[in-house]
């Protein structure tokens, strides 16, 4: 093994319990690697899709793949049927959407002009995976972020092998 080998992880991501004071995504290494491993699928188009959980509870539970209508690598956009759809179900569920997730396939996983413009979910984390190099000898990105009226904050991930038990 090389020394100069990548790490796969972005460094805000934590695997185990966190001290981080700041704002957070909390999710099990199950759920990260279904949207890496979407994100890698989808290549060299834009991957999207959302992670829904309990309304309320900033729990992501449900992981929901979609469709990229746009078939891009630079763009992405859910279909408008796909969507009234899985809000539909949602709503049946008394769910909403924890993480809105997408991937950049050649720049670094950070939300664009547009990613922001299209950040219509304020209580959503906001997770852009970058797929820039997929061999899986290189570099990826797993980031989070809040956006709330255009403004980018990102947050701290916390990987955990399960949450723990509802009280």
């Amino acid at each position: 093994m090389s020394t100069m080998r990548a790490r796969p992880y972005h460094p805000s991501v934590r695997v185990g319990p966190s001290a981080y004071p700041g704002p957070m995504l909390t999710l099990t290494q199950a759920l990260h690697d279904q949207i890496v491993a979407h994100a890698r699928a989808d290549h060299p188009d834009e991957a999207c899709g959302i992670v829904a959980g309990p309304a309320g509870s900033d729990r992501p539970e449900r992981f929901v793949p979609m469709l990229n209508a746009a078939r891009s690598p630079t763009f992405y956009e859910f279909d408008s049927m796909d969507l009234l759809k899985l809000y539909r179900e949602l709503d049946d569920r008394d769910e909403e959407p924890v993480i809105v997730y997408h991937s950049h396939t050649a720049t670094e996983a950070y939300p664009s002009r547009t990613d922001v413009t299209y950040a219509n979910e304020p209580n959503a984390h906001y997770v852009l995976v970058s797929t820039a190099d997929t061999d899986g000898a290189g570099p990826f990105q797993f980031r989070s972020f809040r956006i709330v009226d255009g403004e980018i904050t990102e947050e701290d991930v916390q990987l955990v092998a399960e949450y723990p038990a509802a009280d």
